[in-house]
């Protein structure tokens, strides 16, 4: 029986819900807004399926040597709706046109993130572009081996600890699935992105979110949402008070503070990610569009990728000097003791000023810290005369 006695130990990746054989788990949300596995002890058999599925108990290093490109979609409308660089469509079409099905995190009705599948061209803009927020897996590691059994390609899609709980769950590799992550910086809660919801719409209805808007240029996207009125927000990406909350990492899941997948050798056949920095490394693929930069892990990553070639503009880079901008494809979120005091102010507090005046203590402590030093320094030096 599974049983998470740290919470850093549990990625909420659904593998032991979809393995279960007596249907006695479910995945509840605790305090923060991250689902956990909770067993119903009456029902359960002991027969160990949901430990033995476990990505964290059971982690796998891989030894590879992954090829870095810095691309992009040669279709520029695709491209102007996707996050970065437009691949995620290419790697998707070819997967429909072969017949299979991709799996992939979309919106819901409520606007809150779930991962399903699709096997139809028009579907596939559900799951295009960022959304900043844990996506609920659901069904979809026991829908994805049906149709692996049924020998249809598939095309399953998600961060790096979802990839290796669809890992574990199949036990096995088949040769008809490509798997795809993506350089994740860490998992926001789904109650604080509710609680911002409602707090932006402030009793309009939501029609419509965009967390990379490419209006105001890749570089400095937006954050946009629509309502049913005719009316938007939209804001700077860096300026969002929600963006800023995520990357100063005051509402990530707890094992994103211990993430055993921040690694340039990962379970994915593909790992895709924005090519941030590409004006200093590459500049003849930036055009501030959107630019996609990709580790191809796996020999079938390289056929895959090889596929869609002819689609794209793509020159092979420097792995180590190409994620020298983007530290979160190595380097685990940092906790930090503000993540306490958002949770105790987030709900009865005006979310914008919130977090700015987070962001100010946490400029303060730094001013403070450098300046002491600076002072201990010259201290040491007089001391030495």
């Amino acid at each position: 029986m599974i049983k998470i006695t740290r919470k850093e130990n549990c990625t909420g990746c659904h593998a032991c819900y979809n393995v279960c054989p007596k249907k006695c788990i479910d995945m509840n949300f605790d305090e923060e807004g991250f689902l956990y596995p909770s067993v119903d002890s009456s029902k359960c058999v002991e027969c160990g399926l949901c430990e033995k599925v476990c990505p964290i108990i059971h982690t796998v290093e891989v030894e590879n040597e992954p090829i870095a490109v810095g691309c992009y979609n040669k279709d520029e409308k695709i491209r102007m709706e996707s996050s970065s660089g437009g691949i995620f469509t290419l790697l998707s079409e070819l997967t429909i046109q072969s017949g299979g099905v991709v799996f992939g995190a979309g919106f819901d009705e409520n606007y809150n993130v779930r991962h399903a599948y699709v096997d139809n061209m028009d579907d596939l803009k559900k799951f295009r572009g960022s959304k900043y927020v844990q996506s609920t897996i659901g069904s979809s590691y026991y829908d994805a081996k049906k149709f692996l059994e049924q020998g249809r390609q598939v095309l399953f899609t998600g961060t790096p600890c979802q990839i290796a709980g669809l890992k574990r769950y199949l036990k096995k590799d088949y040769y008809n699935l490509v798997c795809q992550d993506i350089v994740c910086h860490g998992v926001p809660s789904t109650y604080v992105w509710n609680h911002y919801k409602n707090f932006i719409a402030d009793g309009r209805k939501i029609v419509g979110i965009k967390f990379r808007d490419k209006s105001t240029g890749w570089k400095t996207y937006s954050l946009q949402i629509d309502f049913d009125d005719g009316s938007s927000y939209k804001d700077i990406g860096n300026e969002n008070s929600y963006i800023k909350g995520f990357v100063k990492d005051f509402y990530l899941r707890p094992s994103c503070y211990e993430c055993k997948y921040k690694t340039l050798h990962r379970e994915s056949d593909i790992t895709l990610a924005d090519f941030w920095g590409i004006e200093a490394n590459e500049p003849e693929l930036d055009d501030n569009k959107g630019t996609s930069l990709i580790f191809i892990n796996s020999d079938k990553g390289k056929i895959t990728f090889d596929e869609i070639k002819e689609n794209i503009i793509s020159k092979i880079v420097d792995i180590e000097k190409s994620v020298t901008f983007n530290p979160s494809a190595f380097r685990t979120s940092a906790y930090t003791n503000k993540k306490a005091k958002f949770y105790r102010k987030y709900k009865s507090e005006n979310f914008d000023l919130l977090i700015n005046k987070l962001m100010k203590d946490s400029l303060l402590k730094k001013t403070i810290v450098y300046t002491n030093s600076i002072k201990a320094k010259i201290k040491r030096k007089l001391l030495k005369k």
